[in-house]
């Protein structure tokens, strides 16, 4: 009997034309080398009217990949996180979105990414995760639970009021806040919405938790960075909105009302990145965020130099 053949996944950002044109390349250059790829039902026809002589086979648990390799943004990725954290299969991003903390590769660079994968010249590097839990009443039975690479949220039902919350570490109370919502973060998370929120940026390789109130009325309402052993429980205080909305990275979500719990702990899996090369994240934080390195007085210096 002849050996299985390599697999490797892809998906496939909808709605960008340049996304599918990386992939179809992509897809080619592994069929070239004898490997075959693995991908949802939509993007396998997507990819078969440009590309008919495309060797596809469907995503699913018997496909049994080696990598995912998403053609899109951060969002993409999350989205294929979706299915790659439970089975722990590697994650490789190709950024065709904005800033793209998550992805590795521009589109420009399938060439090299075809040679990678087919040399298997990449590195696994492990991120954590969140498991979450909505429970009926504290310590009561469980209604919902889903994971988080990014960050859980606890956001308000109502525009016009804010939503009352007891939180919780460890079982010990640490402050009941008026307020938008709740965040508990990833140092993945730490880069997106825990960003906007005025959150400490955490480097990826740190395990541990960051809780980050948002807009709070309260007289502490700082952001907290927690052991990665800490479990952060969010009671919904009655008397206060209607209730609120929990969110696993902006995509699966779950209605609470008063009285109900969200409890976050450190995941079960990791997220696995594929990285091609051993990039620090402070170039990638400079070179996402275009941080000025030589600040303002570097500048003047310049300026002053220039003058005479």
């Amino acid at each position: 009997m002849s050996p299985q053949r390599r697999r490797v996944a892809v998906t496939i950002h909808p709605f960008r034309p340049e996304a599918l044109q990386a992939a179809t390349e992509f897809v080619l250059g592994c069929n070239s080398r004898g490997i075959v790829c693995a991908t949802p039902a939509e993007d396998a026809a997507r990819l078969l009217d440009v590309a008919s002589q495309a060797e596809l086979i469907e995503l699913d648990d018997a496909a049994d990949p080696e990598l995912m390799v998403v053609f899109g943004g951060d969002g993409n990725i999350l989205r294929a996180a979706e299915w790659a954290v439970p089975r722990q299969v590697p994650v490789l991003g190709v950024n065709l979105g904005h800033i793209g903390f998550l992805a590795e590769l521009e589109s420009s660079q399938v060439p090299t990414l075809i040679t990678t994968v087919a040399e298997r010249s990449y590195q696994v590097e492990q991120r954590i995760t969140i498991d979450t839990v909505v429970r009926e009443r504290p310590g009561g039975a469980v209604l919902w639970s889903s994971f988080a690479v990014n960050e859980v949220s606890i956001e308000k039902l109502a525009r016009e009021r804010m939503i009352e919350v007891l939180v919780r570490v460890d079982e010990r109370a640490l402050s009941r806040w008026a307020t938008d919502g709740v965040l508990v973060s990833t140092p993945t998370g730490s880069t997106a919405y825990a960003f906007s929120a005025h959150g400490p940026v955490i480097w990826p390789d740190l395990s541990a938790l960051l809780l980050v109130p948002l807009s709070a009325h309260a007289l502490f309402a700082r952001p907290l960075v927690l052991s990665d052993h800490s479990v952060v429980s969010i009671e919904v205080l009655p008397g206060g909105s209607p209730g609120g909305v929990v969110w696993c990275d902006g995509r699966r979500t779950f209605d609470i009302a008063p009285g109900m719990e969200v409890e976050a702990r450190l995941g079960t899996h990791h997220l696995l990145l594929a990285r091609t090369s051993e990039q620090p994240f402070v170039d990638r934080l400079v070179r996402k965020f275009e941080l000025p390195v030589d600040g303002w007085r570097a500048a003047a210096d310049r300026a002053r130099r220039d003058a005479h």
